[in-house]
């Protein structure tokens, strides 16, 4: 399951989505772990010491490496230089799995281990002054789109993806890569200004979209949401002395998480495993070929000196079971 956690900057999107990460992790399921957000949190989430966390590989400064290895033998993709965040997989393409061994996991993810359980942990890498002028982040979050694109996961094992704040995804499609989308919002005018956003885009892609309000100190809080987002208010958080504990650093075993907030993970969970009947690879495939070619005519094109839209394979749907190129 590709699963996606997003919402406005200081919405706790970064701590619910650890505590989900870990809450997977409990349960012994294959979990891919990534940070999509340049503001790079989620590995002190984890449990990461801060140096250790910036020492994590960046996928961003690995773009090379993902492109050649999942372009494959594609005769489509001419070389990796001709490949942007938006290519599609096609007949001989690479792909990945959430459960296996490749050499883009072997650049790019380091494992965690969370009680005893471990977790694949990746990111994009901070976007620093070296930058600056030089390229948009959206160049580092392009790796991650390009390894959704072809990912191909299956029951009971999960993606997660700490997403970048606000609604920036939406530039290039990456919404549309998951499953289920969690907006986390507080019970405030900006905690669901977002959620008004992903609504208004998310409606024509089919995107599953489920809010957790944050922060949440009683009844006058889940009335404001209810009102506000409807029968998207899938679960509230309220507060934990275990997350005060971790934002510490020293967090306590995650089995002593507050019953109440061990309840609203199982629900993420049960909700994201029902949206796996309602998986169409079929629309998920018309999706990256409908972003690939917006992308494509706007920018890509120019940038590569390429007719990109001869990367699609107009025969190939991404699905369980396909086979990777070589």
């Amino acid at each position: 399951m590709k699963i996606a956690f997003v919402g406005k900057g200081g919405s706790g999107k970064t701590t619910l989505s650890s505590l989900f990460i870990r809450h997977l992790a409990a349960t012994g399921a294959p979990v891919l772990a990534v940070d999509a957000d340049i503001n790079q949190h989620l590995g002190p989430a984890l449990g990461l010491d801060d140096t250790v966390a910036a020492a994590l590989p960046a996928m961003g400064e690995r773009l090379p490496l993902i492109k050649d290895y999942l372009r494959g033998s594609n005769p489509r993709i001419a070389s990796a230089e001709t490949m942007i965040k938006t290519t599609p997989p096609g007949e001989g393409s690479r792909l990945l799995r959430v459960n296996e061994n490749n050499p883009v996991y072997d650049a790019c993810a380091r494992p965690v281990e969370l009680d005893g359980g471990a977790v694949r942990l990746m990111v994009t890498g901070p976007f620093t002054d070296a930058n600056l002028g030089v390229a948009c982040y959206h160049s580092k979050t392009g790796a991650v789109e390009l390894c959704l694109n072809h990912l191909v996961d299956g029951r009971d094992e999960y993606a997660v993806v700490d997403m970048t704040a606000g609604s920036d995804s939406f530039a290039s499609g990456m919404f549309t890569r998951f499953d289920i989308t969690f907006l986390v919002a507080e019970p405030t005018r900006k905690g669901v200004s977002v959620y008004r956003q992903y609504k208004e885009y998310a409606r024509d892609f089919g995107v599953t979209l489920k809010v957790v309000g944050n922060k949440v100190q009683g009844e006058d809080d889940l009335d404001f949401l209810r009102a506000e987002v409807g029968d998207d208010l899938l679960v509230t958080v309220g507060h934990s002395d275990w997350v005060r504990a971790m934002e510490k650093g020293r967090p306590p075993r995650f089995d002593a998480l507050e019953e109440a907030n061990r309840a609203a993970l199982r629900t993420l969970q049960e909700t994201a495993d029902a949206t796996y009947e309602l998986r169409d690879w079929e629309r998920y495939t018309r999706q990256t070929v409908h972003f690939h070619l917006k992308n494509a005519e706007s920018w890509g094109n120019a940038r590569t000196g390429a007719d990109l839209a001869a990367q699609v394979d107009p025969g190939f749907v991404l699905r369980e079971g396909v086979t990777a190129g070589v």
